[in-house]
């Protein structure tokens, strides 16, 4: 092939790439961490810690302990309290012992016999008043023994009756059962502040940093650790004015990272409703060229594992294909 020859074919391949669609520039972010910061209300000295940085916990797991002697106490008195407040609202609710009750009952049984007794001699002094055999004073000492043992079996019965109820009254049992009602709150209160003297991960997660050693003085309210969930890690990127209405919520997006085997997906979750430069006050197409608008994406859990806060990331437009199963 002649010199010129190849010149010509030189100049049309240039030609040919310089025509050619170049792949937009990947957009500048990095990764964002919302992080878990486990602290406990009350003040105290740390006890057990139970994590180190970098440890992967479980939903649930415990963290740290503070000390809780005095927290341990309360909750056995309150329980104390609450069984000797049921044990009396119990007593005023149930009826006499046993053997009170059998005495009871033997004595109505006693008192039965009595009026029937009084009942046939009541019945033979009649016969013999209305013979002649005996005077009116003996037919009414006959009739005021009957009515004698008649009350008498009357009182034996509502004795009976009697021992077959609650001992309390219904004024002291309402103020017995107001009591046991307040010792068992005073009880739930006594062991959540038990509860409070440890924390535990509320979802599976990264130990980000501890900043208390064992033996140490927590203040309350202060963070002994915290925690980065993978559902808590973001991609935040900036996207310039002309690109914003490519974009939406819901939008996945490509993410690439350094040392990132593949590109993965991301989801947009938030778009920026305000430019983070002011431009000058004249808005030509060329100062509308220089807005940005910060957008944050999330992963999937999966790939969120392997970002870490404060790495840089490049992000791309180009949507990447649903994955099987998966909802917008």
């Amino acid at each position: 092939m002649t010199r010129p020859r190849r010149c010509a074919f030189a100049l049309i391949a240039l030609l040919a790439a310089g025509c050619s669609p170049r792949e937009p520039a990947p957009l500048q972010g990095y990764v964002e961490g919302e992080f878990v910061l486990v602290a406990a209300p009350g003040a105290g000295v740390l006890q057990s810690l139970r994590v180190r940085r970098g440890d992967a916990v479980p939903k649930g797991a415990t963290v740290f302990e503070l000390d809780h002697v005095a927290e341990d106490a309360a909750q056995r008195q309150a329980a104390q309290i609450v069984r000797t407040a049921e044990e009396r609202l119990s007593n005023l609710r149930g009826a006499r012992r046993a053997p009170e009750i059998a005495a009871v009952s033997a004595q109505r049984e006693q008192a039965r016999a009595v009026r029937e007794l009084s009942t046939q001699q009541l019945r033979q002094q009649e016969r013999l008043f209305r013979d002649g055999f005996i005077s009116q004073a003996q037919l009414d000492a006959a009739h005021a023994s009957f009515d004698r043992d008649s009350a008498r079996l009357a009182e034996t019965e509502a004795q009976a009756r009697l021992s077959q109820q609650s001992i309390g009254r219904d004024p002291e049992i309402r103020a017995a059962a107001a009591d046991a009602e307040a010792a068992r709150a005073a009880f739930e209160q006594a062991r959540w502040r038990l509860t409070q003297r440890s924390a535990t991960a509320p979802a599976d997660a990264l130990v980000q940093d501890t900043y208390f050693v064992e033996g140490e003085w927590v203040p309350a309210g202060r963070p002994v650790a915290s925690l980065l969930p993978p559902g808590n890690v973001k991609v935040r990127f900036w996207v310039p004015e002309p690109l914003l209405g490519r974009i939406h919520p819901g939008d996945r997006v490509s993410v690439h990272c350094d040392g990132c085997p593949a590109a993965f997906a991301a989801r947009v979750s938030f778009i920026s409703r305000q430019a983070e430069f002011t431009p000058p006050v004249i808005y030509s197409r060329e100062s509308r060229a220089r807005l940005v608008f910060m957008i944050e994406a999330r992963p999937d859990p999966a790939d969120a594992l392997r970002l870490r806060p404060g790495q840089p990331v490049d992000v791309r437009l180009q949507t990447l294909p649903e994955k099987p199963g998966e909802q917008r």
